[in-house]
């Protein structure tokens, strides 16, 4: 379903087209299905002491297979479809879901599957951890992933050959506020001045002048894409006991369980529309 927003609106126009169609532009962003945008990043590895850095990992050539620590999303990066993901959004979801699929490009056929062999979670990391140049942190979701080449050969040696730098999570809105930058809309202005200075791409919030701040999403599936509508989704090239959970949930709950149960997806298929992002 193609947006409401007209493309010829800006400024004063633009923001009150959006108040007055709130519901409806909400609406639409909480059913359509989006694609990922054209951004990309360098992958990042961590090195022995849980560090993060851009050298890449040393595979075995006869490898069958590997193990990827994936960002799936990042918070506070406002994306091309003038989302902001706002840290917390994800732990219900990660709470209640038993397991997730990484993907190939959002495709969800067999030969889309690069494994469910996940392990999903959240992490308090530095912006400069992740490769930009800005001080502060931020939340990532993680797929802390097992990859086997009998699964899926060309993505396997993607991975092993550190070629995927971009990730996206398929995910449905469950909370979201729209922001604008004008005081003539209190309610939607008070959000703006909210989250604006947690924005870490300030510049592109002052261009657009507003932003929808999601928080609370349903994961439905992460996937590996060339190019990603948030560009710092990178692969983290470490061991799962080497990332803490943000949510400090105790070992068995859901975050620090391998995620390996394929009915949960069934039912979430049944139940959501997903958006790619």
């Amino acid at each position: 379903m193609k947006s409401s927003i007209p493309d010829n609106l800006k400024g004063k126009d633009l923001y009150q087209f959006l108040v007055q169609n709130k519901s409806l532009v909400i609406a639409e962003k909480k059913y359509n299905t989006k694609q990922s945008d054209a951004f990309r990043l360098s992958s990042a590895s961590v090195d022995k002491d849980g560090n993060i850095s851009k050298s890449v990992q040393v595979n075995k050539d006869d490898a069958e297979s590997i193990q990827r620590s994936c960002v799936i999303n990042s918070c506070l990066v406002l994306d091309s479809h003038k989302d902001l993901h706002i840290p917390g959004l994800w732990k219900k979801s990660l709470q209640e879901t038993k397991s997730f699929y990484l993907l190939q490009e959002h495709s969800m056929t067999f030969r889309g599957i690069i494994t469910d062999n996940v392990k999903a979670f959240t992490k308090r990391v530095t912006w400069k951890e992740l490769g930009i140049d800005a001080s502060g942190d931020t939340e990532v979701l993680i797929f802390d992933s097992t990859i086997s080449k009998s699964r899926n050969e060309f993505m396997f040696n993607e991975y092993k050959n550190n070629q995927v730098k971009n990730h996206s999570v398929g995910m449905r809105y469950v909370q979201i506020e729209m922001a604008i930058n004008d005081e003539d809309y209190k309610e939607e202005f008070a959000v703006w001045n909210k989250y604006y200075d947690q924005i870490i791409n300030k510049d592109q919030a002052d261009d657009d002048g507003y932003f929808f701040a999601v928080k609370e999403a349903k994961i439905v599936e992460g996937s590996a894409v060339p190019l990603g509508s948030n560009h710092i989704t990178p692969v983290l090239n470490t061991k799962s006991e080497q990332a803490q959970d943000t949510q400090k949930e105790p070992p068995t709950s859901t975050q620090d369980e391998p995620l390996t149960k394929s009915s949960d997806w069934v039912e979430a298929i049944k139940e959501y529309t997903f958006i790619k992002i």
